[in-house]
């Protein structure tokens, strides 16, 4: 009689294990179809791992060892190692300054041989256990300041370093730990500013300055007026009104323009303005660009990738064009179509129809791991899940918006679809760490 091994599948969640080789499959499927040339020898090219394909189906296979070991380990092992697997994770991303390579922009990569090695991407799994680590000891007060401090620190130090790599998209990741800061009791007016000071930002890129300035000046006036009353009790209130009117007015006109022109990279700006369907004014002021040059660069530039992904999903329909008779992403229409924009190769082989399979499968994913992360006994184990989810969360979502010309193009995989070795190999990990925690849902870890 065959019988599953006990030791390793007592209290699996085999849900999860299903639906992450389902995506691993419509991944190597979604390469194939964006990278397979006619007459190219399939067979042989995964025995010898030559092509994009066969290279990432080798990740798959490393990925499947290295999933049954964390399966065998002891979950104590995970919470008792936390900060120690921190503290490689940032001597990771140090390595790179002394041995980076510049890889089409960015200084984040270390290449190994024929393969390339991202330290920031794996070091996602090093920060969602040290803050789970963090937020589940017995001592930490996540209702003071102080802790809730720290725990912004442990998310956002390895995000300061990989934007000193060049690579601020990624670093944007970690701001995802933010969900779980806020499911262990970060105060929402936290996330209410951020989420104001983001939608400042837009309206610095959409509505001319001097208008800008004008609308915040009358929105702080009619909030004086309303709370006259107030204030005559409470002139403490009025200076706090002005203060945050003098701080957005600071930030539209002082800290945007001056994290565009110094700390974003060129191509970068390019991308967040063409989103909105704007010119880089900083573009032009530096390099004096005419009008009708800067219009032919916009045309073949950042917004050439993003509108050839929107044809390329267009062109799918609703049942898509077949999985080696696409168009667009089988000839090289769009750029960077086995990577960033690998959703276009699906929309475009298998349609409306083929997405929509996708999305659900990601849904389901995301359900699955909140439903899991609600059901731990131990705090580690429930922080851990809600790092996983939200940075699961964060690269789906802005993907998928990026391809479809919702969100400005920043570079980062679709996890478990996109080519790259590091990638598979860190949403592997994050996921099957939890899955070994899951098993033991009844322990309480420290």
């Amino acid at each position: 009689m065959n019988q599953r091994n006990p030791a390793i599948s007592k209290g699996i969640d085999w849900s999860l294990v299903g639906i992450y080789l389902l995506l691993v499959a419509i991944g190597l499927t979604a390469i194939f179809a964006a990278t397979y040339k006619e007459g190219d020898p399939v067979l042989q090219s995964f025995l010898r791992f030559k092509t994009d394909y066969s290279k990432q189906f080798f990740f798959f296979l490393i990925g499947g060892g290295i999933a049954l070991f964390i399966l065998l380990t002891d979950s104590k092992f995970f919470a008792a190692t936390a900060n120690l697997g921190y503290a490689f994770g940032i001597f990771m991303l140090m390595l790179v300054f002394p041995f980076h390579s510049n890889v089409k922009g960015t200084e984040s990569i270390i290449k190994l041989g024929a393969f390339n090695f991202q330290p920031a991407e794996f070091c996602k799994i090093f920060v969602a256990l040290a803050l789970a680590k963090y937020l589940s000891r017995p001592e930490t007060d996540f209702t003071k300041t102080k802790s809730q401090f720290l725990a912004a620190a442990i998310a956002l130090f390895p995000a300061a370093i990989t934007i000193l790599q060049s690579e601020t998209g990624l670093a944007l990741v970690y701001f995802s730990f933010f969900l779980v800061m806020y499911r262990e009791g970060l105060p929402s007016i936290i996330l209410l500013i951020g989420f104001a000071v983001a939608a400042l930002i837009v309206a610095t890129i959409v509505i001319e300055p001097n208008i800008l300035a004008l609308v915040l000046t009358s929105i702080a006036a009619l909030v004086i007026y309303a709370l006259r009353r107030q204030i005559k009790r409470n002139r403490g209130l009025l200076f706090m009104i002005l203060l945050i009117w003098a701080l957005c007015v600071g930030v539209q006109r002082f800290a945007v323009p001056y994290i565009f022109k110094n700390v974003l990279q060129k191509h970068q700006v390019e991308r967040i303005y063409d989103l909105f369907g704007k010119d880089n004014p900083y573009e032009q002021v530096k390099e004096g660009i005419k009008a009708e040059d800067l219009k032919k660069k916009k045309e073949s530039g950042t917004s050439y990738n993003v509108r050839q992904s929107k044809i390329a999903i267009g062109s799918g329909r609703f049942f898509g064009k077949g999985l080696l008779n696409a168009t667009q992403t089988r000839y090289d229409f769009v750029p960077e179509q086995r990577t960033d924009f690998i959703f276009c190769t699906v929309g475009e082989g298998f349609g409306f129809t083929g997405s929509m399979v996708l999305l659900s499968l990601y849904l389901i994913l995301l359900f699955r791991i909140v439903t899991i992360a609600e059901r731990q006994r131990s705090t580690f184990s429930r922080c851990y899940a809600y790092g996983v989810a939200a940075v699961f969360f964060f690269h789906i979502a802005i993907n998928i918006a990026m391809t479809i010309g919702l969100a400005p193009v920043i570079g980062i995989p679709l996890p478990f679809i996109s080519y790259g070795g590091t990638s598979l190999l860190t949403f592997t990990i994050m996921l099957f760490i939890l899955i070994r925690l899951d098993a033991d849902r009844q322990m309480v870890l420290r």
